[in-house]
């Protein structure tokens, strides 16, 4: 779960069938990376015309512990599972089960947008390239730690606001690829996991390979995810993500998803069966919504010509190399995939911290494979770092506008009942002493203590970690007779917007 610009890998390269890099030169410079970013462990990949000639671990599975990162041990690779479920439509269209241009509301008649017409013409390829009209990230807080099932999850998309125009825009949407998980179920009478283990997992030997969190300890050999604050990394939980799976839940280590990277360079075929058809690959790999080439691409990638989104990939170029690429990001764990189809070279990027290194590394390995210059990707990117101040900034300036010795208009147990929203069902505020209880009454997980902030602000003090978000408020807001009518939530993040969040007091 990362912003749109990381999203997609633009690299500027230029083809060179002679280069035989040093795969030992390639091996330290990864080594050095991982150490000078402090990530605890990460796990990279390599293929090239067909053969593996990388697939290693670096680093630990969790910081404290001494056990090391192997090619088996298994990360999230959260929104790499998106080139998955389209390749797994494409499976289905290729068998003639469906089509692209199918109606999504005819296979899943509860399926619902924000428009009725958007709702009777969103097909298929709709959903796998975030052109619906929807916000980037837009509703995710209705699955993230919550107790719904992927059904109950789509049935309150119809809730979620509308962001652009129909086919109009780009906004990229794990609550379509939830969908798309669905369609899947009721077009080939399996859910998503089945038939993605059965379509690619078993035939690719991808033995170890899951689609859950609850198949961790039967599995063994996996890492723990980390949290990072500004002077620190803190080991936390994996979470379960089995109700938006289809959007990012598949778990896998670089041994296994280097068989993935074989298949799709060979135009879909492995071992001599082909698990892929080449004809839908070329579908998969069209974009269908091309974003602006900046000035400043350009400058940072000389060459680059286009950037799009084609169906659960994201395309770009340099000259006459294509880059089909994917990240993902997943609570404590981020993820990198690119496939360099004009030099046969796959690359795969797992670590266990939220660091986004995988698409420096993947550009220090294509460029020993272009023969160019050598540049310090990891390096550079590491001394223009300021993701950790720029997320602080609002939190800092909120806790600087803090007014002390204030009060709240009423009591606690006065803005005590239940508030509720089409999106996010009933939340419950109930008093205790001088503070605030806050329960969402479909994710427990997101339960809270409030405490008095100012006026008839209130801290929340969440009762586990979270990955994505730590310090935040709510307001109660009240009506010409200061009567709690609703709250409003302040949680400075970027991938899950409490900010949608619009809760009236229902009793």
């Amino acid at each position: 779960m990362k912003t749109l610009f990381s999203l997609l890998l633009t690299v500027g390269i230029t083809w060179s069938a002679a280069a035989q890099p040093d795969i030992d030169r390639i091996d330290q410079y990864i080594a050095n990376a991982q150490r000078d970013w402090q990530i605890p462990g990460l796990a990279v990949g390599i293929v090239k015309d067909g053969e593996v000639v990388l697939s290693k671990g670096y680093g630990v599975k969790a910081l404290g512990k001494p056990d090391l990162v192997d090619e088996h041990t298994l990360f999230a690779i959260a929104s790499n599972t998106k080139a998955y479920i389209a390749t797994a439509l494409a499976v289905l269209v290729a068998r003639d089960s469906l089509s692209w241009k199918d109606k999504v509301q005819d296979i899943l008649p509860y399926f619902e947008l924000y428009d009725p017409y958007v709702t009777a013409n969103t097909t298929i390829e709709d959903l796998l390239c975030h052109r619906v009209g929807l916000g980037t990230f837009s509703g995710d807080l209705m699955w993230y730690k919550s107790e719904l099932t992927a059904p109950e999850v789509i049935k309150k998309i119809k809730y979620v606001p509308q962001a652009f125009g129909f086919r109009d825009g780009f906004g990229y949407s794990n609550l379509m690829f939830i969908t798309a998980g669905e369609v899947i179920r009721e077009v080939s009478g399996q859910p998503w996991s089945e038939f993605v283990k059965q379509t690619f997992f078993d035939p690719l030997d991808m033995k170890r390979t899951i689609t859950s969190t609850n198949d961790l300890k039967a599995k063994g050999n996996y890492a723990m995810p980390h949290k990072p604050y500004e002077d620190k990394q803190e080991v936390i939980p994996w979470v379960n993500w089995d109700n938006m799976g289809a959007a990012g839940g598949i778990i896998s280590s670089v041994a296994d998803m280097n068989q993935w990277l074989l298949a799709n360079l060979q135009a879909g075929v492995f071992n001599g069966d082909t698990i892929i058809p080449s004809d839908q690959q070329d579908i998969l790999w069209t974009p269908r919504r091309n974003f602006t080439v900046s000035g400043e691409d350009r400058e940072k990638h000389p060459g680059v010509q286009f950037r799009g989104y084609g169906l659960g990939w994201g395309v770009s170029n340099y000259g006459t190399s294509r880059i089909i690429s994917h990240s993902g990001g997943y609570d404590g764990m981020y993820s990198r995939v690119a496939l360099l189809p004009e030099l046969n070279l796959g690359i795969v990027v797992l670590t266990n911290s939220m660091k986004g290194i995988g698409g420096q590394l993947a550009l220090y390995i294509a460029d020993k494979y272009l023969d160019n210059p050598e540049k310090d990707w990891a390096g550079e990117a590491l001394a223009k770092r300021k993701k950790n101040e720029e997320q602080a900034k609002p939190i800092t300036q909120s806790k600087k506008k803090r007014k002390k010795k204030t009060e709240p208009t009423h009591a606690p147990e006065y803005y005590a009942g239940t508030y509720s929203s089409g999106m996010h069902g009933n939340v419950k505020i109930s008093s205790q002493e001088s503070s605030l209880r806050m329960e969402f009454e479909n994710a427990p997980a997101l339960s809270a203590t409030l405490t008095h902030w100012h006026y008839d602000i209130w801290q929340i003090n969440w009762d586990e970690t979270h990955a994505w978000f730590d310090f935040g408020t709510v307001q109660f807001l009240l009506d010409n007779n200061l009567k709690p009518i609703g709250l409003k939530f302040d949680v400075p993040n970027h991938d899950i917007f409490f900010d949608e969040v619009d809760l009236k007091k229902i009793k």
